[in-house]
């Protein structure tokens, strides 16, 4: 069926050791949801000049009791396929605001909008819901572009409302979308989050150079805030904050980590410059 109508196939045994592990992964969700099953890991991001954590980004985890932590890769398109996604991103949602709340009042979270939650009719009272006293500006929805065009109308009129209360909003992956320019110019956007593409990129950096410089351009011009994603090196940094970038985000910083290990990395970083992944251990135990 996935390879679409007017085809055949021939079995494998394969095939159902695929369906028989998608349904378990499935129950599995089910269950996490119903037993609070997940957990919430949060990487920083920082002003490139200061170094110093301006938000954090919540990544869910699912740490299985057989199998031991599963990779978000393998279960969110499963939670997407069983229609699970919306209700786990609205957990996410309601776990990340509160978790935020115990953070210094100038950091934000960022939190990632699937497109089954944008589709549906209780975004904005769940996010009302979830905020429950955290500031509005300290949240902030990532948006993709592929998310606005199922349905851009009611996507984007679903933002005016959040906006208006003062919820803020990133268009994430900017740069490798067809047409990421209308939506611009339709909606303003608080960030752009710069594809790790265009950070990393090795095999043409003056050409890659050009591509991020204009798109840091772009976001200036337009009162927008970029954030480079991916960032690994101190030479990569150093690029970004020579075209000017806002915020930046990566390994060279640090990975996810739990919130508890999150709140002490807070302490650390107000004090000094923020400690490279490598030193990230003495720090945090």
């Amino acid at each position: 069926k996935s390879n679409g109508r007017g085809t055949f196939s021939f079995f494998e045994k394969s095939m159902h050791d695929q369906v028989h592990a998608r349904h378990t992964i499935t129950c599995g969700l089910r269950d996490a949801l119903a037993a609070n099953g997940f957990e919430l890991h949060y990487q920083p991001i920082v002003n490139v000049n200061s170094r110093k954590v301006t938000a954090c980004e919540a990544l869910i985890r699912w740490p299985h009791p057989e199998r031991g932590m599963v990779p978000a890769s393998e279960f969110i398109p499963i939670a997407e396929e069983s229609g699970l996604i919306g209700q786990i991103g609205d957990w996410v949602l309601r776990t990340a605001c509160n978790e935020a709340r115990s953070w210094p009042s100038d950091v934000s979270i960022s939190v990632n909008i699937s497109a089954a939650q944008m589709r549906g009719q209780d975004l904005v009272h769940t996010v009302m819901d979830s905020l429950n006293g955290l500031e509005p500006s300290r949240l902030v929805l990532e948006i993709t572009e592929s998310m606005l065009m199922q349905d851009s109308d009611a996507a984007v009129q679903i933002l005016e409302r959040l906006r208006q209360v003062g919820v803020r909003f990133a268009l994430d992956d900017f740069g490798t979308g067809f047409s990421s320019l209308s939506y611009l110019q339709r909606f303003p956007f608080d960030k752009l989050k710069i594809d790790r593409s265009f950070v990393s990129a090795t095999a043409d950096l003056a050409r890659s150079s050009t591509l991020r410089h204009a798109i840091i351009q772009l976001g200036h011009n337009l009162g927008m805030d970029t954030v480079g994603e991916g960032v690994e090196t101190e030479e990569q940094l150093k690029c970004l904050q020579n075209e000017g970038c806002i915020e930046a985000q990566g390994y060279l910083f640090s990975k996810a980590v739990p919130s508890h290990e999150l709140n002490k990395f807070f302490a650390r970083s107000y004090q000094t410059e923020l400690i490279p992944l490598g030193r990230v251990e003495n720090v945090l135990v």
